[in-house]
Order: structure tokens, then sequence, then C-alpha cells
């Protein structure tokens, strides 16, 4: 049996390490190659693009895949139409390791986005110094703000165009609360912009932004296919590929 698993996440990893090994099962990792350097999941790695829905039906087909994850990350929204599409197209069985979203707690001071343009409209009326934690890609919603300053952190350098006034932080999770705590008070951070990209990797920085009872824009995730069977975490998305296994003869 053969399992692909679209990754780049830590749960697609871990997910990959659990089933690797598993007798009469096969595992390939798909990175979207985004990322530098990537941290390579055991198993089989495939790194690129498919040429969307078509591509990657064809894929599923010519290497006689019998089981789809889509363990992407929340704001992959086109790959994961993408994936609900191909499942369909080539007839493999499909499931979606989504992590939990983050939910506030008391003493939080979120406001709600929909898109990154959205959070950049709130930004003039909460803060002039802003750690902005959203990927390096899609900065460009937030270049016409020359009033505010940026700190921007980044796995891999920001993509153009970007604030006029940015300081860029090269950095990769997990992050300590105590790190995060010096961080805010280090830059004068008066305002957080984050994803709801959930998981504890990167969470120490909400609590950090609630001790210091600073606003937190936070862009809520896009959209996802309908009718998706759907997991929260590595461990169930394991079970439920092994009891895809055929009976050993």
């Amino acid at each position: 049996m053969h399992v692909l698993i679209l990754g780049g996440t830590t749960e697609a990893r871990r997910l990959a390490g659990l089933l690797h090994g598993t007798p009469r099962l096969t595992v390939t990792s798909s990175l979207a190659g985004r990322v530098t350097s990537p941290r390579l999941p055991p198993g089989e790695v495939r790194i690129g693009g498919f040429g969307g829905a078509e591509g990657l039906a064809g894929w599923l087909r010519d290497h006689r895949v019998d089981a789809l994850v889509d363990a992407t990350h929340p704001f992959a929204g086109t790959m994961s139409f993408h994936a609900a599409a191909a499942a369909t197209t080539a007839g493999v069985p499909l499931l979606a390791l989504r992590r939990p979203g983050w939910q506030p707690v008391d003493g939080d001071v979120w406001h709600d986005a929909a898109s990154l343009e959205q959070a950049a409209q709130l930004l003039p009326a909460l803060g002039s110094r802003v750690f902005l934690t959203t990927g390096r890609m899609g900065l460009g919603a937030f270049a016409a703000l020359t009033d505010q300053w940026f700190l921007v952190r980044s796995v891999d350098p920001p993509e153009p165009p970007h604030p006029p006034r940015t300081e860029v932080l090269l950095d990769r999770g997990p992050f300590t609360l105590a790190a995060e705590r010096e961080l805010l008070r280090r830059h004068r951070i008066d305002v957080v912009v984050t994803k709801d990209s959930g998981g504890a990797a990167t969470a120490p920085k909400l609590t950090a932004a609630r001790e210091a009872g600073l606003p937190v824009v936070v862009v809520r995730r896009p959209p996802v296919p309908e009718g998706v069977p759907e997991v929260p975490d590595p461990d169930e998305a394991a079970r439920r590929v092994r009891a895809l296994l055929p009976p050993a003869n």
C-alpha cells in the first residue's frame, strides 16, 4: 500500500515518522519547496508542485497511490481544494490532518481579520511597532503603511514588496515563552499580527502578548473543502491510514 502525505508541517513530519517502517506500507511525503532548507520527514520525499489538481491526480495514478493525506499548512487553502479534486478524480481516499486553531482566553485582546489586507487596515488604530508573524509571503498587504515599524519574523527572507520601515528576523520555531517575552520587550512591540496557524510551536507569542496586554490581530483561516474526513492529530491520522491496509496473506 502506498500513501502520499501532502506535508511541510510539524504534523506531517510526525505522521510520516509514525507510518515509516510499517510493514506493507510505502510512505511518500510531498513538500511544496517554498522553504530553502526544509526539515525532511522519514521515508520517501518529493519536492515541488504537481501542476494543479489534474497534475496531482495523474501523479496519484502513475505512482499507484492508495491513500492521500492532506497535512498541509492551514493557510495552504488552494492545495487542499486541489487535493480534494484530485482524490475524487483518481478514486483515492482522502484524509485531512488539520491542527486545531487557537482560541482566545481571558485576558486576550484579539482582533479578527479575514485577510492580510484587512489586518493592515486595523493596524493604524492599534499600534505603531508591529510584530508581524504571517510568514514571508503577502507582506505587500502592509507595504502602504508608512507610520508603522515592522519586525518581520520568517524562516526565509520575505518576498518584496514589504513595508518601508521593516526589520527582518530569520528564525524557525518552536519558540519559548521566555524568548517571546524578551523579543516583545526589546523591540518595544505594541501590536502583534499572526495567522491562526494553531499548534504549540508558535503559540508562546500569544501568551507573551496577553501578559503584556498587547492587541493581537488574528488572520482567520481560509475555507476548506467540504465533505473531507478530518482528524486533529497525527496519531489518529496514522490509525486511520493503517486501517486501510489490506489483510496480510
